[in-house]
């Protein structure tokens, strides 16, 4: 596969991923516009149980563009607020500047409502002490849309750019306001934005199918070379490897992970390659059954370097040797390598990697990404220490802080570490959909692969049938 080609698959991925947000967006408004309007064209919200003993029921501002002269359109969309008393009293409501709005209700006694959720008494309300206002609210001047009166009240007003504040009272600013309230808002051009934003989906569907075949390319007629039987000698077709550094220096760990920052600077920007060329590897597997050959090499890299820098500065510390700055193998003390699979199931490609694997991920969390925490508590709410790691973090400190006072790095833990982080690498191949073989439940402790076990032939190797390696011409 061309570099060309690897480009069209990131970005074919790329539309893909942004893509399925325009569809469920577009879809979900479509679906609201057609099922959740009132007769009135409005889109409303649950009745709200609403009450306070103070005064006033008043909303957080709502900030509608402050500024004159931005982007918001003030013909975009209506609003309209019905509330009805629950003790039978006059009720007022009213939408103000929130500027005069705070003037008039400056020492009253309110309740600010900051949150509003799903049902009728998930509210959540600031109260703030004081005494009455000095009128009722129907005979200030500056609302810029009211109601008062018995029953339902109901007002509705035309958006417009500014700061608003939502009030609602009883009519004679009584204390103990009580009222069941309903909001809505009419936005005819959400119907146009999600059927926009269908259509914008659509269409990246399609150009992201093109850019996606286009990478995979058909499948190509491979020449075909018999091998012997077990090419890789029965063991699991990923190879993880390390060997400790005869002259390991007793202090220099205290410094690798500040020397490893070039190399975790460029992990950070290979991952995510990495992520986006598994969602090519994974249509084209589900199209040709076949890894494309390019972005196997570039993934195995990415594994490959991060491998090497995990075991100079993070995981093992088993050797002083920098590590180079290459996605291709090399002499150096720690190397992977994944065996190039010749065919991938089409099937599996659709489960293995969120379903199949999820036992593993439960394990890899557990070795490496802080499921061990200790805590130590100052007596002080906001003082406290968490301390945490992974399983395989913790077992290469307790490795290194024996280094340095012995001189020797503990050979039993040495090995242990080895078959944790072969755990770990092999979940990655095969999350990373390289191979279909699944990974074995248990340690091969030690530097080199183990040996095969007599009895155990990796899974889907028929020893009676050559394995075969494939060239591919492009």
């Amino acid at each position: 596969m061309r570099l060309g080609r690897i480009i069209a698959g990131i970005v074919g991925a790329i539309v893909a991923l942004t893509t399925v947000g325009l569809l469920v967006g577009g879809a979900a408004l479509l679906w609201a516009h057609s099922t959740q309007l009132d007769a009135d064209g409005f889109y409303t919200s649950p009745t709200y149980e609403l009450a306070t003993p103070g005064h006033a029921l008043v909303s957080t501002d709502v900030d509608l563009v402050a500024r004159q002269g931005d982007w918001w359109p003030t013909d975009l969309a209506d609003v309209r607020l019905e509330s009805a008393s629950a003790t039978g009293t006059a009720v007022f409501v009213g939408i103000g500047p929130s500027d005069l709005v705070d003037k008039y209700l400056a020492d009253v006694a309110i309740a600010e409502i900051t949150r509003l959720g799903d049902d009728a008494t998930d509210v959540t309300y600031r109260f703030v002490d004081g005494g009455a206002p000095v009128g009722p609210p129907a005979d200030q001047s500056f609302w810029v849309a009211s109601s008062v009166g018995t029953g339902i009240q109901s007002l509705t007003w035309a958006i417009e750019p500014g700061a608003w504040t939502v009030v609602v009272m009883n009519a004679d600013a009584g204390p103990g306001v009580e009222v069941a309230m309903t909001a809505g808002a009419r936005a005819g051009v959400l119907g146009w934005v999600g059927a926009i934003m269908l259509a914008v989906g659509l269409g990246g569907v399609a150009a992201a199918a093109a850019l996606l075949v286009w990478a995979i390319g058909p499948p190509t007629i491979a020449a075909t070379v018999a091998t012997p039987a077990g090419t890789t000698g029965g063991r699991y077709p990923v190879s993880i490897e390390g060997a400790i550094d005869p002259g390991l220096t007793r202090w220099m760990w205290l410094v690798k992970w500040f020397l490893a920052i070039p190399h975790v600077i460029v992990l950070a920007l290979l991952w995510p390659a990495f992520v986006i060329l598994s969602v090519v590897a994974f249509f084209a597997i589900l199209f040709t059954g076949r890894y494309p050959r390019a972005v196997f090499d570039f993934n195995v890299g990415v594994l490959r370097w991060n491998w090497r820098v995990a075991f100079y500065a993070f995981s093992v510390l088993g050797t002083d040797r920098y590590p180079p700055f290459t996605l291709a193998a090399t002499d150096y003390p720690a190397r992977l390598d994944v065996a190039y699979p010749s065919e991938l199931s089409r099937g599996l490609v659709l489960v293995k990697w969120w379903l199949l694997a999820l036992p593993h991920y439960v394990i890899v969390g557990f070795l490496t990404s802080g499921l061990i925490w200790w805590t130590a508590d100052f007596g002080d709410s906001d003082r406290a220490l968490e301390i945490g790691g992974g399983l395989i973090g913790i077992l290469a400190l307790i490795a290194v802080v024996a280094l340095a006072f012995t001189g020797r790095y503990p050979r039993g833990l040495f090995d242990l570490l080895m078959g944790l982080n072969r755990w770990v690498y092999r979940v990655a191949a095969y999350a990373g959909l390289m191979r279909d073989e699944y990974p074995p439940f248990r340690l091969d402790l030690g530097g080199p692969e183990p040996a095969p076990r007599p009895d155990e032939q990796p899974v889907g190797t028929n020893p009676d049938t050559p394995e075969t390696t494939t060239t591919d011409p492009r």
